[in-house]
């Protein structure tokens, strides 16, 4: 009995330690299948990984073969407007001739010296002018001033005998109003009194000049002396001075005005 127990016991014992070992080669088994799997999913994880970065690569590669087919295509476009353009004749375009610059001497020689001769050419004939009239206006006052001198002496002049003759002649010096106003009054008052009695009369001009004198017109001032004889008695001088005013007529200096200042 004992030894049957014995062996009973060393058969549970073995059947535990076989029991124990089984456990043990299952719980390995299963450490081994669990080590197996941990790599197999890091395995996929990674090729799932690599698969995105492919498609991502693939279409950003896409991208930009699209880009570049687009570009490629604007250029062609391009292209060929450029050959179509190229391709169709261009209408002329008139250049205009290049402006030519003038040399400053060229100026001068045919801008400023003619004008400069012209306007020397002007000054030489405006002082031509000047002087010529200058000159006219001189020769107008020396020949009025002789004629007032000469017609002066002659409306004052006088004898008893000659009288009529000579202040007729004296009217023939004279012009306008002032010929008749000396007509009536040597024909009224000094013809019949020097006559009656015996008045004579003799006059000077120690001085005249021109106060004005163009081509036609002059004033002349006057300084005369007048020596008057009355029968026996004895002569008497008077001096004065006359304004005396001429104007020119068919080419001869007459006495228009006769005024005493």
């Amino acid at each position: 009995m004992s030894g049957d127990s014995k062996d009973k016991k060393d058969d549970t014992s073995e059947d535990a330690g076989g029991t124990s070992t089984g456990a043990e080669q299952t719980a390995a088994t299963g450490a081994g299948q669990a080590d197996a799997t941990e790599p197999t999913a890091a395995t996929e994880q990674a090729e799932a990984t690599e698969k995105a970065d492919a498609t991502e690569e693939a279409e950003a590669t896409d991208q930009v073969d699209a880009t570049e087919e687009a570009d490629a295509a604007e250029e062609a476009g391009k292209s060929g407007d450029e050959s179509s353009d190229a391709a169709t004749p261009a209408e002329p375009v008139a250049i205009p001739a290049p402006k030519r610059s003038v040399p400053w001497s060229k100026v001068v020689a045919f801008g400023l010296l003619p004008a400069l001769a012209l306007l020397l050419a002007l000054t030489a004939g405006f002082l031509k002018w000047q002087a010529n009239s200058a000159r006219i206006a001189e020769d107008a006052a020396d020949a009025a001033t002789q004629a007032a001198t000469e017609s002066t002496i002659a409306l004052l002049s006088y004898s008893p005998d000659t009288v009529e003759q000579q202040l007729g002649a004296a009217r023939n010096l004279l012009t306008g109003e002032f010929q008749q106003s000396y007509t009536d009054l040597t024909t009224d008052v000094v013809i019949p009194g020097a006559k009656e009695q015996q008045i004579a009369a003799l006059a000077s001009v120690p001085a005249a000049a021109p106060v004005s004198a163009d081509p036609d017109h002059a004033v002349v001032l006057l300084f005369v002396n007048q020596t008057v004889t009355v029968g026996q008695q004895p002569p008497t001088d008077t001096a004065s001075s006359v304004r005396v005013t001429l104007d020119k007529v068919d080419g001869r200096w007459l006495i228009s005005a006769f005024d005493p200042v």
